[in-house]
């Protein structure tokens, strides 16, 4: 990050706090065709600050190791050198025609199994007795790490997400999707309403985009948002009263090797118009770690007025609340705590001592972190004291059980702008 980056992203979230995204002016989206001088400050100052989606040129994937060896010479699924590498594993697979609880149910099966299946779907014209099935959700580079598949692009690379479940060791947010044709994925905004950014290593795609806020005119008159965006259903001002004041969807093709950015809290509809293979993360940074701390405060509301009527009897009810919440979402707000804690220790060990080579090839989240510089992990901290100080005051959050957390969050903050203090003489 540079210098003017760094005031420009200081000011603006001096002025604008938690950074609405807002609606682009006539529907455009960018198309990113230069790969080798569109720069990580032309990105963070022009679409990261202010929620902007945008399409990147296959240009900036042509070197990747899955475009090389996933696809034929005429664009379609390799499924000789896919079955050859990974044939034996079990994968979640989701089935497109059924509907449950506003989703698609999933199986685990064998991906030798799946593509079979896939092949079959193609020789019957996209038809199968099965459904159409899309291979959703792949945890393909924790399963597979020594595979060359893809090379996160710069742009991407402050991703608190991944940085703090790798140091964990139990998750992460980087899928992989294969699917037919006619595969899709119902209307939804991401985890946590974090960003997300999707490249196709094959096929093609067409996003439906809405600006986030949008989808309170989608809701029916229950409060619920729809499975399907484009079902008749939604004319009905009886079931969706506030439909017509919606604005229409940004629709957008994603070619072959090209990566599109989806902004944070903007939901989407999605659907492969040919055999697909895409590979996407869900991330999270300083620009929209707010709009995180923001959805974790609506889900524990809603969590609370649903049981509302054990608050009196059970003593433990807020603690409940938490629990319920983590398995809905996956976090409660102890875990955020920590979240925030990790991701600026790790600032903190940039800006005090900088990275030694070993520690570099161990954590590749921090290595990729130091590489966008010291005025980066000064802007990441600024973000975290913001938002660590609205979790420490916030009533619920004390109402928790807080010795166990080590530093205290008061100890945290005054280790924070020290830091930052100190960095900014």
């Amino acid at each position: 990050m540079d210098r003017a980056t760094f005031a420009c992203s200081t000011a603006f979230f001096r002025d604008f706090g938690n950074s609405s995204p807002r609606a682009l002016p006539g529907g455009h989206v960018d198309f990113i065709d230069k790969a080798d001088s569109f720069t990580y400050s032309d990105f963070f100052r022009d679409y990261l600050i202010p929620n902007h989606p945008c399409i990147f040129s296959a240009k900036f994937t042509e070197d990747w190791g899955s475009r090389k060896t996933w696809v034929t010479r005429d664009g379609k699924p390799n499924f000789e050198h896919l079955l050859q590498k990974f044939g034996e594993a079990v994968v979640p697979v989701a089935n497109c025609d059924v509907k449950e609880y506003n989703s698609n149910p999933k199986e685990q099966l064998p991906f030798k199994e799946f593509v079979e299946y896939w092949r079959e779907y193609i020789r019957n014209g996209h038809r199968s007795s099965r459904g159409c099935l899309y291979l959703k959700d792949w945890h393909l580079s924790r399963a597979f790490p020594e595979q060359d598949v893809y090379t996160t692009p710069v742009y991407f690379s402050s991703d608190w997400l991944n940085e703090y479940w790798d140091a964990m060791a139990v998750d992460d947010f980087r899928f992989v999707y294969m699917g037919p044709k006619g595969s899709w994925t119902p209307f939804h905004a991401d985890v946590f309403r974090s960003y997300s950014w999707s490249a196709n290593v094959c096929g093609r795609k067409r996003w439906l985009l809405y600006p986030a806020g949008q989808e309170e005119f989608l809701k029916d008159c229950h409060g619920n948002l729809p499975f399907d965006v484009t079902a008749p259903d939604l004319r009905d001002p009886r079931i969706y009263p506030r439909y017509s004041r919606s604005q229409a969807p940004l629709e957008i093709i994603q070619e072959a090797g090209e990566i599109i950015f989806i902004p944070s809290g903007w939901h989407h509809q999605v659907y492969n118009l040919d055999n697909t293979i895409s590979i996407n993360h869900n991330w999270v940074n300083g620009c929209n770690v707010a709009v995180m701390w923001s959805f974790l405060q609506d889900e524990l509301a809603a969590v609370q007025r649903e049981i509302s009527q054990w608050k009196d009897p059970m003593d433990d009810w807020h603690l409940q609340c938490q629990l319920i919440m983590k398995s809905c979402t996956g976090i409660d707000y102890k875990e955020f705590y920590n979240f925030l804690k990790v991701i600026a220790e790790n600032r903190i060990s940039i800006l005090e001592k900088g990275l030694d080579e070993e520690s570099s090839s161990q954590n590749n989240s921090k290595a990729a972190i130091s590489t966008l510089g010291m005025l980066h992990a000064v802007f990441d901290l600024k973000r975290t004291v913001k938002v660590l100080s609205s979790l420490s005051a916030n009533e619920d959050f004390r109402k928790l059980d807080l010795n166990s957390l080590s530093p205290s969050p008061e100890a945290l903050l005054q280790h924070l702008e020290s830091a930052i203090d100190t960095a900014l003489l």
